[in-house]
């Protein structure tokens, strides 16, 4: 099997020590999967490994105080206080950005450690952070814990299992990009996607949790869509299904439309999800 990351490849070898050194959590050096030319640069200037190590460290110490690093995790709804333990891997994907893979320890159970990826795009000689995800948490074995992968995976997981001729075609990762890319680039100041109610008109401001799998593709209109969680800010239980409508009419993957599919309402006291509309009589293909 080769992987490729932008239009570098990596040998049997490479990638089979890589994964096993993220599957199993060996030590392993910064490993570089390709050069990445700036996705959105205004330069020409490239990138290295050691710079997306610096912007790592930068970001952590930013959002750092007396060593602990606060982040908040969307899936369980909640402050994680981590200590940095090290980079353990940066993969470059060109058109796509870098990507490092961190290792944190539990601020109060060391033992307890998490994988979290920072996603950086080039702009201009700067790299941007675009969003931070948590690809590994811990899970409890006897007296100690080993680190499991979350799912569903980050789409940036997604190119490593893929076939070289796979890249010719739209793939299912592409259209989760677009839409990851759309929903880091239009956050507001405090880091909410403001949707549009089409029933009320209003307008309300939701946290991002997570992009569901899989895509789907509509045969008819060539669009592409996609369901994700979102929750509303500062709430436990109010999840929104919102759906993304993507096409590439203009020759590039762009979010056509963001609309609610089904919308948080408590009956006896327990949030459940009401849908708006449905797919009935669409004739749909899922894409891989």
């Amino acid at each position: 099997m080769t992987v490729r990351s932008g239009d570098h490849w990596l040998s049997t070898a490479q990638a089979t020590a890589i994964a096993l050194a993220l599957c199993f959590g060996a030590a392993a050096p910064v490993v570089l999967l390709g050069v990445a030319t700036p996705a959105i640069a205004t330069t020409e200037a490239d990138f290295t490994e050691a710079d997306v190590n610096a912007a790592t460290k930068k970001v952590v110490d930013a959002r750092s105080k007396d060593g602990v690093f606060v982040f908040r995790d969307p899936k369980l709804n909640a402050d994680l206080n981590l200590t940095f333990d090290k980079i353990k891997v940066v993969r470059g994907m060109k058109g796509w950005g870098w990507f490092a893979n961190v290792i944190f320890n539990d601020k109060d159970e060391p033992k307890k450690q998490y994988a979290i990826d920072f996603w950086f795009k080039p702009d201009g000689k700067e790299l941007t952070l675009m969003d931070i995800r948590v690809q590994k948490g811990p899970k409890r074995d006897g007296d100690g814990y080993y680190m499991i992968t979350r799912q569903p995976v980050a789409w940036w997981w997604l190119p490593v299992q893929e076939h070289p001729g796979d890249m010719e075609v739209t793939r299912a990762w592409h259209v989760m990009s677009a839409i990851h890319n759309y929903i880091a680039n239009n956050k507001d100041a405090n880091g909410d996607l403001e949707v549009k109610d089409d029933k009320t008109g209003e307008t309300v401001p939701l946290e991002f949790v997570e992009i569901h799998q899989p895509v789907r593709h509509l045969k008819k209109d060539g669009e592409y869509f996609v369901c994700t969680d979102f929750r509303k800010p500062g709430s436990q239980d109010e999840y929104y299904d919102i759906d993304f409508w993507v096409d590439e009419k203009t020759g590039k993957l762009a979010v056509k439309e963001v609309k609610m599919h089904k919308v948080p309402v408590q009956e006896d006291g327990i949030w459940t999800q009401v849908p708006r509309y449905n797919f009935d009589g669409m004739e749909i293909e899922v894409t891989n």
